[in-house]
C-alpha cells in the first residue's frame, strides 16, 4: 500500500506515468519468475519432502529485502527495482507452499471456512503493521517503516515454522528430486489439460485474477496520483479496506461451503465489475474511500471462494503439484494487468483510462466461470 506510492512518486517520480511504468514492470517480473519456479518447485518439495523448508526460504528472501528497503534513497530506481522484486518473488513463493498445506491439515468439509479464516487472520495482520507504520509514515521515517516491516513478517512466521507439519525427509538428492518434480509436473499438466472443467476453472482464474492483482499493485498509486491522498492518508483508507476485506472473509467463510464457490466466486466477480467501472468516475477523496470499503468486501472473499473451489479438483496426495500449477496460474495473472495498467498510464498520461482496462479481465473471467461444472456446496 504505501511501497508502491514511495517507489513510484518517490523513489522514481510519476510525471507522465513512469512510476507506474516502473512499478508494473516490478510486479510483472517478480510474478513472472514465481509463474515459471512454483510447479518445478512444487514437485521438489513433495519428492524431498522439504515443503516446509522452502516456506521458510521463500520467506527469508522476502524479510531481508524488505528489510534493504531501508537503505533506498531518492533516484535509486534500479536498486528499488531489484529490492522490491525479490521481496515480491520471496512472499509469492512462498505462499505456494503454505497453500499446499490447506488439504493436508483441514478436513474438506471445512476447507471454506478455514481458507477464509486464513485470509481474514492475514488481513487482521495487516491492519496491525499499518497502525504501527502511522507514526513513523507522518514523520517521514520511511526507512524504519520498511524495518518495521520486516521485523513484523519474520515474527508473524513463525507460528508457521513452529506448528505447522514437519517435513518427511528424504534421502534423494536435489537434483533428482527436480527432474523427478519437473516430469511430475508436466504429467500433471497433461492431466489438467485432460480434465476439461479444471482446464476452463484456470483459464477463467488466469483472467480475473489479473484484474484482482492489477487492482491490488495499483489501487493505492491511483490514491495518491489521481486524487493526492497522503501517505498517513492512504494508511487511514488501507486499514479501512483491510477491515472490511476481513469483514468479507468471515462473513462469507460458511456461505462458500453451504452455497459452493462458484456462486461467490460469481457474485465477487460482479461487484468487482461495479467497482471498476465507478472507479473511473471518482473524483473525491471521500467517493474513493467508500468506494474502496465497499471494494474490500469482496477481496478477501474471491481469494478464499477460488481456492476453495479449486480444492475439489485436487487428487489425493496431489496437493503440492496441483497448487503448484495454482500458482503458476495465479501468478501469470499478474503479469499482463499491471503491465497493461503501467503502459496505458504512462501512453495516455492518465490513470483513468487505465482503470477501465481491468472491466475487461473481470467481466471475460465471468463469463468462463459461469460454464464450469462443479465448484458446488462442501456440505
Amino acid at each position: 500500500m504505501i511501497f508502491p506510492v514511495y517507489y513510484a512518486n518517490f523513489i522514481v517520480g510519476n510525471d507522465g506515468g513512469l512510476g507506474d511504468l516502473w512499478w508494473g514492470r516490478v510486479v510483472s517480473l517478480s510474478m513472472a519468475v514465481v509463474a515459471i519456479s512454483s510447479p518445478f518447485l512444487g514437485g521438489i518439495a513433495d519428492y524431498k519432502g522439504s515443503r516446509k523448508r522452502f516456506l521458510f526460504f521463500y520467506t527469508t528472501i522476502s524479510v531481508t529485502a524488505i528489510g534493504c528497503l531501508s537503505f533506498l534513497k531518492q533516484g535509486m530506481v534500479i536498486e528499488g527495482f531489484i529490492l522490491a522484486t525479490l521481496a515480491n518473488i520471496g512472499m509469492e513463493g512462498g505462499i505456494v507452499f503454505y497453500n499446499s498445506f490447506l488439504p493436508r491439515i483441514v478436513p474438506r468439509e471445512y476447507q471454506g471456512r478455514v481458507s477464509g479464516w486464513g485470509f481474514g487472520v492475514g488481513y487482521a495482520g495487516s491492519i496491525i503493521s499499518l497502525l504501527i507504520a502511522v507514526p513513523l509514515v507522518r514523520d517521514n521515517l520511511f526507512g524504519a517503516t520498511w524495518l518495521m516491516v520486516s521485523i513484523f513478517f519474520a515474527l508473524c512466521s513463525a507460528p508457521a515454522f513452529l506448528f505447522l507439519p514437519r517435513d518427511t525427509g528424504s534421502e534423494i538428492s536435489i537434483t533428482e528430486a527436480g527432474i523427478k518434480g519437473f516430469k511430475f509436473t508436466m504429467r500433471t499438466l497433461k492431466d489438467i489439460l485432460k480434465r476439461s472443467e479444471v482446464k476452463k476453472f484456470l483459464i477463467a482464474y488466469l483472467i480475473y485474477e489479473d484484474g484482482v492483482n492489477t487492482v491490488i499493485v495499483f489501487s493505492s498509486v491511483y490514491a495518491a496520483t489521481t486524487l493526492g491522498f497522503m501517505p498517513d492518508e492512504l494508511i487511514i483508507l488501507y486499514i479501512v479496506v483491510q477491515i472490511s476485506a476481513l469483514l468479507g472473509a468471515f462473513i462469507m467463510a460458511r456461505p462458500i461451503d453451504y452455497m459452493g464457490p462458484k456462486r461467490v466466486v460469481i457474485l465477487s466477480l460482479l461487484m468487482w465489475i461495479l467497482v471498476a467501472i465507478i472507479a473511473f468516475f471518482v473524483n473525491t477523496k471521500m467517493q474513493y474511500q467508500l468506494l474502496a470499503s465497499f471494494a474490500g468486501l469482496g477481496l478477501g472473499t474471491i481469494q478464499a471462494a477460488t481456492r476453495a473451489m479449486f480444492t475439489q479438483f485436487i487428487p489425493e496426495k496431489g496437493e503440492a503439484e496441483y497448487f503448484g500449477i495454482y500458482s503458476l496460474v495465479g501468478k501469470s495473472s499478474a503479469i499482463m494487468g499491471p503491465l497493461l495498467f503501467g503502459w496505458l498510464s504512462s501512453a495516455l498520461r492518465s490513470q483513468r483510462p487505465a482503470i477501465l482496462s481491468i472491466v475487461i479481465f473481470f467481466l471475460t473471467g465471468l463469463l468462463i466461470i459461469r460454464t464450469v461444472k462443479g465448484g458446488g456446496p462442501n456440505i
